[in-house]
This record gives C-alpha cells, sequence and structure tokens, in this order.
C-alpha cells in the first residue's frame, strides 16, 4: 500500500542557523567551486558574441533539463526545431525548446530588474507550460517515488503556498536577511522552492532556470552558461535521496555540499566546452576568411549561434539576396565547414565543428 504523507510544513529559510554552513567540508567545497565559476565566467565573457554560449548552452541545459522530467528528445530533433519550430510535430522537441524560451524570458526580467521575483517566476511558468494556471489553487499534489508510493506532499493550501513564496521571494532579493555565500544560498534556495512545489507543473525545470538566474542577479555570472542539470541527470538518484533527507533528518549540510560540487563539476565541464567553442570558432574564421572573399563576422555569428544554419537565416542576417545566400552556404559545404542536410524540401546546413562539440559525450569534471 502507497505510505501516507500529511502535507509538508515549511519554515521561512531564514530560520536556519547561518553556522551550521559554517561545516568545513562546506567552506573547502565552495573555496574550489567558487574559483571554476570565477574562471568560468572571465572565459565566456571573452567569447566576442555573447549569443552565441546564450542560445547553444542555453540548448544543452533545456535538453537536460528536460531530460530529468522524461521529456527525451534528440539533437537533430532539437537543433532542426530550432530552425524551424513550426515544421516538426515532435512534442518532446518543442517542449525542450519551450524551456529555452523560458530561459531567456527570465534571464531578460533579471537584466532589468536586478531581482528574481515572484511575478518574474510566474512568468517563466507560463512560458514553459503556456498557460496561466499560476501557484497551486487546488490540493492534491504529491510527489511519488519510481513505484508509485508517495514519498512527500508539499504544501496544499493556497494560502500557505502563496505565504512560503512571499518569504522565498525576500529570501532571494535581500543579501541581509542571510548574510551566507550566494552559492550556498542558491542551494537552500532551490531545496525550498521544490518543496514547496508551487505549480501544478513544471517545478523541477523551473527550480533549475532559477539556479542560473540567481547567480547571474548575484554577479557570479554575467550570463546564463551554468547549467547544473547536465551534473543533475549523471546523479539523479543522490539528487532526489538529498532532496528527501533535508526534509525528513535536517540534512542541510549535505545537500549544500552536493550542489556545491555540482556548481564545480560543471564549470569545469562547460570551461572545456567554453574552450572548444571558442577555438572552433576562430578556426572557422581564420580559415574562412583566409579561403572565401565572403567572409564577415555576421557569417561566424550566424554559423555559432545556430548549430543548424538555413538559407533563410544566413539571408537575413547577411542582408543578400537568397542565390547569394545558397552560393556562400555551398562553398562553405565544399570547404567541410558545414554539412548539408535535406528534410523535406529544406536543406539544413549543420556546423561540423560546434555539432562535434555539443554531441561529445561529458568528461568527468
Amino acid at each position: 500500500m502507497p505510505a501516507l504523507h500529511a502535507p509538508a510544513t515549511l519554515a521561512p529559510l531564514e530560520q536556519l542557523n547561518i553556522a551550521r554552513f559554517d561545516d568545513p567540508r562546506i567552506l573547502k567545497k565552495l573555496a574550489s567551486s567558487s574559483r571554476q565559476l570565477a574562471e568560468l565566467k572571465g572565459l565566456a565573457a571573452s567569447i566576442p558574441n555573447q549569443g552565441i554560449l546564450i542560445n547553444t548552452l542555453g540548448l544543452q541545459e533545456a535538453k537536460d533539463s528536460s531530460e530529468i522530467e522524461n521529456i527525451v528528445t534528440t539533437h537533430d530533433e532539437l537543433f532542426k526545431g530550432d530552425v524551424d519550430p513550426g515544421a516538426f510535430a515532435n512534442p518532446a522537441a518543442k517542449e525542450v525548446l519551450r524551456y529555452r524560451q523560458a530561459l531567456r524570458f527570465g534571464f531578460n526580467q533579471v537584466l532589468e530588474s536586478g531581482l528574481l521575483t515572484n511575478n518574474h517566476i510566474i512568468g517563466i511558468q507560463t512560458e514553459l507550460e503556456r498557460n496561466n494556471a499560476g501557484f497551486r489553487k487546488l490540493p492534491g499534489t504529491a510527489l511519488k517515488d519510481g513505484d508509485g508510493r508517495t514519498v512527500y506532499t508539499p504544501p496544499q493550501d493556497p494560502a500557505e503556498i502563496n505565504a512560503l513564496m512571499r518569504d522565498l521571494e525576500r529570501f532571494i532579493n535581500d543579501d541581509e536577511l542571510f548574510p551566507v555565500d550566494p552559492l550556498i544560498k542558491m542551494a537552500l534556495i532551490h531545496h525550498q522552492f521544490e518543496s514547496i512545489h508551487p505549480f501544478y507543473d513544471g517545478n523541477g525545470r523551473i527550480g533549475r532556470i532559477m539556479n542560473v538566474l540567481y547567480l547571474v542577479k548575484q554577479g557570479l555570472l554575467e550570463i546564463p552558461v551554468l547549467y547544473l542539470s547536465s551534473q543533475i541527470v549523471r546523479s539523479k538518484p543522490d539528487y532526489y535521496r538529498l532532496l528527501q533527507t533535508v526534509r525528513d533528518d535536517d540534512t542541510w549540510e549535505d545537500w549544500v555540499l552536493y550542489m556545491l560540487q555540482a556548481v564545480e563539476v560543471t564549470a569545469q565541464r562547460t570551461i572545456r566546452t567554453v574552450l572548444a567553442i571558442k577555438d572552433a570558432l576562430f578556426d572557422y574564421k581564420h580559415r574562412i576568411r583566409a579561403d572565401h572573399r565572403f567572409y564577415s563576422q555576421d557569417l561566424i555569428n550566424n554559423l555559432f549561434i545556430h548549430p543548424y544554419t538555413k538559407i533563410d537565416f544566413v539571408q537575413r542576417d547577411l542582408q543578400v539576396s537568397r542565390l547569394t545566400a545558397t552560393k556562400y552556404l555551398e562553398a562553405l559545404v565544399d570547404g567541410g565547414f558545414v554539412a548539408k542536410q535535406k528534410h523535406g524540401r529544406s536543406n539544413y546546413y549543420i556546423n561540423v565543428a560546434l555539432n562535434r562539440i555539443l554531441l561529445a559525450p561529458p568528461t568527468a569534471g
């Protein structure tokens, strides 16, 4: 028989004893994860066009974060959907692309306001789920394990959900309320949000978007490039186990250590990916400029912002005729820079080097 759990009683995070996070294990891991994050921030700033990283790494995050929720698509379906959203009926790819749109929406809100508010979070949910349901108003939400057993019942009363989210909003935006390192605070915020579980659907993905937006808000990143979903995918049992042991046994220190490790490992992996993209970008830039008179920075940007591009995009970005755009891309096919793939009546031009990087299996941190 499924286990029965009464709805959780959650306390505001500022009621935690801040001294418990002075644990030597946490401070040591905080130092190493902060170093890696700072290195990633500096490296990302060295890429001439930030849109390249926002788009390509955002697609990777959307895929990984959705996979945690068993929304699975291939890179090919995803990249084609990015080029032609209306031409592909694959529901999973469309849902993944909505995740990236929700991420962009949240990033723009944080940039404009310097805050991460409940209205922003609701807006992210609206972009992700394409509805205006807002915070839960009906009881019945429960979290189950793989065998269908209820392992956790979040708060059910709408008034309590709203009160807890107001407390969390204040905790996110008032640095003096709980003066602890932002990486520790990010871990606490993520756990509290997932425990409140304020939406009918999308809570896991929204919580993971909030992680990187909080780092941007705190100035630890300038653009959203650190995505923890790839590490969570690889350690999914630990992620869910530690979420629950905090609720059952108050093991906040173990949870914070897990999240700091995820930051460190993900930053290391992302640094390698960004370095590879930077090398490929400059290689393409130099070789295309040497071999083709049509070289331009706009062309390089086009090839690296879109893992798959098409004639219409080159025509638009370079302000050339369709015939000229076609000639450019066919010359790049001949030069081995892009691979041509036909789908129906459409041609897609795949950035060979970029796709090799994005499809490469991750190495250990």
